[in-house]
């Protein structure tokens, strides 16, 4: 069976077939080939390319244009270098900051953004794990960065990744960035367009030395410390949900002096299928039972 055959949408058609004639690996190209067998599939991971909403890349992991992958987030980021590097042509050498969260390949997206920024020509700061999004945005102020990248899908379901993009004042991509960078990244038509690998050595490696400023700023904003010291023992129960917050929260609580934290320790382990509970949204009550 050819592509050609497949009632499905003539875009999902042309860019498949891109694809599979494309410099892509064989793995991707045979998963391509599995797919024939469910032309919904198939139409659904390559009748578009994944676009930029809110300041980033948001969809399911998988092979397809329309999907989160390496080679989505490859593009995406061949897009945003290219973009950055023409709105700061002054600067020689760009600086970025990049985090991730807990979710699957996160950290494998985060390592590929890495290099492929730092084979444009930057110099790269990644964290060493995964960190809640805030600190990716202070860290983007605090270095100087003219641009970061945080690897997360927020509270959507494990299928899912995505790819906020920042700017220099730490804040997400808003307009026109968002749609300029996407513009960037429509004039990459094959991934042999990306710089993959080169200059690995401009990528430096950051941890608790940014941790440590990043607490303590956030004391520096408590608002009524003594309220805190005259409450240190108040019942505070906390649950990470799988995520990143494990790695932060239990040591701010503690450093602002709080001294009756309760974590739920089932829930405390980073596990981007979220095990114990239906969804990894806070805002839904079924996520909260087990801290309830």
């Amino acid at each position: 069976m050819t592509l050609n055959e497949l009632n499905i949408d003539a875009s999902a058609k042309s860019n498949a077939q891109a694809w599979l004639d494309g410099s892509y690996d064989e793995a991707t190209k045979q998963a391509i080939r599995d797919m024939m067998s469910n032309p919904n599939e198939l139409n659904e991971s390559f009748y578009r390319t994944l676009e930029f909403g809110t300041g980033g890349l948001r969809g399911i992991m998988g092979v397809g244009t329309n999907r989160m992958n390496k080679y989505t987030v490859a593009m995406a980021t061949q897009g945003l270098a290219n973009y950055v590097k023409k709105c700061f042509s002054d600067i020689a050498k760009p600086k970025a900051a990049i985090s991730h969260d807990s979710r699957n390949h996160s950290r494998e997206f985060a390592e590929i953004t890495a290099h492929v920024l730092a084979a444009n020509g930057f110099h790269v700061y990644l964290f060493d794990g995964m960190r809640p999004t805030p600190e990716l945005s202070f860290a983007v102020r605090h270095l100087g960065c003219q641009t970061g990248v945080m690897l997360t899908a927020s509270h959507n379901p494990k299928e899912y990744n995505g790819y906020k993009a920042y700017w220099n004042d730490g804040c997400q991509l808003t307009p026109p960035h968002d749609t300029s960078v996407i513009d960037e990244v429509l004039k990459i038509k094959d991934v042999k367009d990306v710089l993959m690998s080169g200059h690995d050595d401009e990528i430096e490696i950051i941890g608790e030395n940014v941790d440590s400023i990043y607490l303590d700023r956030v004391e520096q904003n408590a608002i009524n410390p003594d309220i805190i010291r005259r409450n240190h023992d108040v019942k505070i129960v906390y649950t990470p949900l799988h995520g990143t917050g494990i790695t932060l929260i239990p040591r701010m609580l503690k450093k602002l002096g709080f001294t009756n934290v309760n974590v739920v320790e089932k829930q405390a382990v980073p596990d981007g299928n979220f095990p114990t509970t239906p969804s990894p949204n806070p805002e839904e009550h079924a996520a909260m039972k087990m801290a309830v």
